[in-house]
């Protein structure tokens, strides 16, 4: 996987680490090349003999361009198989018959509420049936005197529609009690699980009270397939593309690899990683990946087109741009510019800045670099 981004990090701490060793190099330098009487006096881009014999060069290279790159993340569930549950009366847990990470099955209790709300819709529901058993024999009454003349059209019609809208009312009032589950009578309702899975969380227990201001009281989401989320930082922003290759692992278990592609990489920056998100869609049949478990996500791609490559400690990472130090004929060394467009395995390849055949400093090129560049 391309690891411009831990290169990056790699290399800003690398100058951390060696902020000691550039000061001392300076004065190594200064004294070296105010030494009139050894004749190694510096000018320019040159060095003094002493100190070159601690530089160490190497060749760039021409060779097939290969990314890779490794970025961190962790398992969340797939929101199309998952459902959290509000409830949408206020009341209190009078039980709960789950615990966090239990597998469910459509239909199960999950938990009792006692809700005052409920028990005023039941008290409504016992009205509303009695109501409608008086119009239901008022109307059968209407059609006996209807046939027998005693009654006219209007006023039978009259007694069916009383009938109609009884029973529309008491429909709609067992409606509103199914909505928040199955009623036990007494103003309690059962909570039923809506689909087969794992409770991923849960925020109640016996004894708490519930509303529908309240966060969720438990969530369930069938895991046989799961969301990796992969933080896309900046710098290797313009190296990571919906449909690479992703490989994924996790400390769990080492040495295993689960594949997978990048389906989709958001266009907005999370405000509080500060990174894009990159989705990995993957297949969970074993269920060893998750929800919240944190992995990392290796990309790699190989491009038909050779670049030029050098090893990755000759690149040097200074102020959001980096640079490569170039070892030139009669001891002279100057920096370029340079735009990496991958990694793999300790190589670097970049876009521009250098030619294949020039000679790099990979050996105290720190120290080359502060002082060309502060002269």
């Amino acid at each position: 996987m391309y690891t411009r981004g831990n290169t990056l990090i790699k290399n800003k701490n690398m100058i951390k680490k060696q902020t000691l060793l550039v000061a001392v190099g300076f004065c190594l330098l200064t004294a070296c090349s105010g030494n009139n009487e050894t004749g190694n006096e510096t000018a320019g881009g040159q060095l003094n003999r002493s100190f070159l014999t601690q530089v160490k060069t190497v060749e760039a290279t021409e060779s097939a361009h290969e990314t890779e790159m490794t970025l961190t993340g962790k398992v969340v569930s797939d929101p199309d198989k998952t459902v959290s549950y509000t409830p949408l009366v206020s009341g209190v847990v009078e039980r709960t018959y789950f615990s966090l990470g239990d597998k469910v099955k459509k239909g199960q209790t999950l938990m009792d509420i006692r809700s005052t709300e409920l028990s005023a819709l039941e008290s409504d529901l016992i009205t509303q049936e009695t109501e409608l058993k008086i119009a239901q024999r008022e109307w059968k009454t209407a059609q006996s005197m209807y046939q027998d003349g005693l009654l006219s059209e209007r006023e039978l019609l009259e007694a069916e529609g009383q009938v109609k809208q009884a029973e529309a009312v008491l429909a709609k009032t067992k409606a509103d009690i199914s909505v928040f589950g199955v009623s036990k009578g007494r103003g309690t309702f059962s909570v039923i699980a809506p689909m087969d899975g794992y409770i991923i969380t849960k925020s109640v227990s016996a004894g708490s009270t519930v509303s529908a201001e309240n966060e969720p009281a438990f969530t369930i989401a069938g895991l046989e397939s799961v969301w990796i989320i992969a933080n896309v930082y900046a710098s290797n922003l313009s190296f990571v593309r919906e449909g690479m290759d992703a490989f994924v692992s996790a400390l769990s278990y080492p040495g295993e690899q689960f594949p997978g592609k990048i389906s989709s990489l958001s266009q907005v920056f999370d405000p509080e990683d500060k990174a894009l998100k990159a989705r990995i869609v993957m297949d969970n049949p074993q269920l060893k990946l998750k929800p919240e478990m944190s992995v990392v996500i290796r990309l790699k791609e190989e491009y038909p087109s050779k670049k030029v490559a050098v090893p990755s400690e000759a690149v040097i990472f200074d102020n959001d741009i980096y640079f490569i130090v170039v070892a030139g004929s009669d001891d002279d060394f100057s920096f370029r510019r340079v735009t990496p467009v991958g990694h793999h395995a300790g190589t670097t390849f970049l876009a521009n800045g250098i030619q294949a055949g020039e000679r790099v400093v990979v050996k105290n090129q720190l120290l080359i670099y502060s002082e060309l560049k502060g002269k």
